[in-house]
This record gives structure tokens, sequence and C-alpha cells, in this order.
């Protein structure tokens, strides 16, 4: 909205608004603008959440020292997803496709995510949709942004291409369609491609979800892989580093900064208040939204491959759940104390605080390791 007023519409009679047309300066403020809303608005919530008695559900076979969370005023992903999705409708260029699909995998997810919540709170139970329905309804979610992707892709906007770290010249197209001729045999040409972004994005938002256990765990690994995507995209974006580099040029990358720069801003501010000991919870509606976003950010970037270290704790979470469940069903025995890992560690000892702590250390390690992987090819 901004780039369009100030810049498009009133930089012949203003010319200092020419500073309207670079991404870094509408990243900035779009960064501070999420950060602002997430401080403003906070408390604000916080008492409506607490007068409304919508506290988080502590699962019964949990933690001893979670129980006493219990009642902690929860769905604070609304505030995330706000803090996100309007300074990016203020400070981004709307006229380009990838924006506009960006925000839908934010908010499909958290839809998925608010559902679930919802009826959590209405059961009076930490068990909301079965895992059937969320799946369904997630992938769902992921199919939506597919069909918005192949739009683009059909008008020249987005490549099918798979980017493959270490490898420059490897880049398989995800559509098979150049030998599937046969108007009977054509659909199965795009089930490569949803099928792997119906991976990435379900993974991804199941990732965040399971990682959401510990106070101000799953929200600050969300700032560094975000810092590490708003890092991604000015380069996709900027046609000297992408051609240094050997990025792909994806259409509209340098507004996915911004988009990217709002989700690190809203982070910062949610962190705030979501920090240990923890006044709110992001809830389904949060860790959903966060990495279903995350995870359509990656595949714009064409950086699939590079989201599982960008966020390379939320993955060890996840593998640690369906090590723990695949072990037990095979051999009635568990490889963790408790699953996801974060419990494991406190099991063992250790204070939440220096779980969060470590785990925050390894996750920006994880991201450093990943950009530094952009050139070696």
């Amino acid at each position: 909205m901004f780039y369009w007023f100030f810049y498009e519409k009133l930089f012949h009679i203003y010319s200092p608004f020419r500073l309207f047309q670079y991404s870094t300066v509408r990243t900035a403020m779009a960064s501070i603008t999420a950060f602002l809303i997430s401080i403003v608005l906070g408390p604000w919530l916080i008492s409506r959440l607490r007068q409304y008695q919508i506290g988080q559900h502590i699962r019964e076979d949990g933690p001893q020292s979670h129980q006493k969370k219990a009642g902690t005023p929860t769905m604070g992903g609304l505030l995330i997803c706000l803090s996100i999705v309007v300074p990016t409708l203020l400070w981004a260029n709307l006229s380009v496709p990838s924006i506009w699909v960006a925000l839908t995998g934010l908010v499909s997810f958290g839809a998925v995510g608010l559902l679930d919540d919802y009826l959590k709170i209405r059961r009076r139970h930490n068990q909301g949709l079965t895992v059937a329905q969320k799946f369904t309804l997630e992938i769902m979610a992921a199919m939506l942004v597919g069909v918005l992707l192949l739009a683009m892709n059909a008008r020249g906007g987005y490549s099918t291409s798979m980017n493959v770290p270490f490898a420059k010249n490897f880049k398989p197209d995800l559509l098979i369609h150049p030998w599937l001729h046969n108007a009977w045999t054509y659909p199965l040409a795009f089930v490569g491609f949803f099928f792997f972004l119906i991976l990435v994005l379900v993974g991804s938002s199941d990732a965040v979800n399971l990682t959401d256990g510990l106070d101000g765990l799953a929200i600050g690994l969300m700032i560094i892989a975000a810092g590490a995507m708003t890092i991604l995209s000015f380069l996709s974006g900027n046609a000297d580093f992408a051609r240094y580099l050997e990025l792909a040029r994806t259409p509209g990358a340098s507004e996915l900064t911004i988009y990217c720069g709002a989700m690190t801003g809203a982070s910062l501010g949610f962190l705030w208040y979501n920090a240990h000991p923890a006044e709110i919870f992001m809830g389904d509606v949060g860790s959903l939204a966060l990495g279903g976003g995350l995870g359509t950010v990656a595949v714009l970037l064409k950086q699939e491959l590079l989201l599982p270290f960008i966020g390379g704790v939320y993955v060890v979470e996840a593998v640690s759940v369906i090590l723990q469940v695949g072990s037990y069903k095979l051999r009635k025995k568990r490889i963790f104390k408790m699953a996801p890992i974060h419990h494991h560690f406190e099991q063992i000892g250790w204070a939440e605080s220096k779980v969060i702590t470590r785990f925050w250390i390894a996750g920006l390690i994880l991201a450093l390791f990943a950009l530094t992987t952009l050139k070696l090819r």
C-alpha cells in the first residue's frame, strides 16, 4: 500500500519518496511495524484471552513441571499472524504474486491451527482435531498453495525446477508433463510436484508445531529461521548477489524480503511475552501458520532442500517424535525418555531455560551453516 501510494503516486511530486522503491528500506519498516504491533497489542490480547478463559490445556502425560502452566492464555498466534499480514500489506509491492502466495500459505495453515485450538478450548481438553482430520486439512492448505504456484508457473513467474545444494547444474523439474502427452496420463505430471510440495509445507508446519512445547523455544527458533530467509530472499532478489552465488532469480524475491522481515519482527515481538515464564502461548494457530509460511517462502525461493538446515532444530524435534512412535510400535521400547526431544532433556535434569537457550544456539549454528552452503557448489 505504501509502495503504491508514496512511490508510484507521489514520487514525481516529492522526490525523497523514492526511498520507498528500495526493498531494504521497506523491509526495515515492515520489521519495525510488525514488532510494534506485537508489543502494543500483546497486553490487550492477553487480558482478553484471560477474560474469556481461553487457556492452555496441558496433556496429562507431559512433564509434571508443566502442569502449573495450565490456564496460560493461548491462541497468541492470532497476534503473530496479524503482525505479519498487516505490515506486509502496508510495505510490500502488492502487484507481485509471490506476496499473495506467501500470505496464503501463512493464513491457510493458520486457519487449520485456529480450528484445532477452538476445538481444544470448546472441549476443555488437549485433543482438538484428530490426526487424520488435521493432516487432511493441512494437505488441502498445501494444495491451495500449489494451485497458486502452478498459476504463477503458467505465466512465467515461477519455476518448478528444484535447486539441489552443492550441485549447481543438477536442477530436476518436479513437473514431468513434457513426456506425458496423453490426456489420460496428463494428471500424473503433477503428482511429483504436489507430493513434494505437501511434504515440504505439511512437514514444516508440523515440525514447528511439535517444537512448541517450551516457553519461547519455537518462536525463538523462528526468529533465526525467518532472519535467514530474509537474507536468502534479499540475495535472490539482488541481481549481482544472485549471479555471484548462482541463485535462482525468482520474480518478486526482493518483495519476499518484506514478508520475511515482517515475520522476523512479529516473532521478536511475540517472544517479549512468550519468553520464560510465558504470559501467552502461540497455540496451533501460531505454530502451524509460521511453519506453513516459512515453508511457502522456501518453495518460492527454490530453497526447499536448504529449509531442513535453516530450521534444523525443528527437523530434529519432528524426527525424534517419529523415531519414538516407530520404536514403541515395533519394539515396545522408547528411544527417548519423552518426545519431542526437548522433553527428553528436561527429564534428564536440564532446566527449561537451559534447554531453550541451547536449542537456540543449535538453531543459529545450523542456520549459519545453511547460508555458508550457498557458495559451496
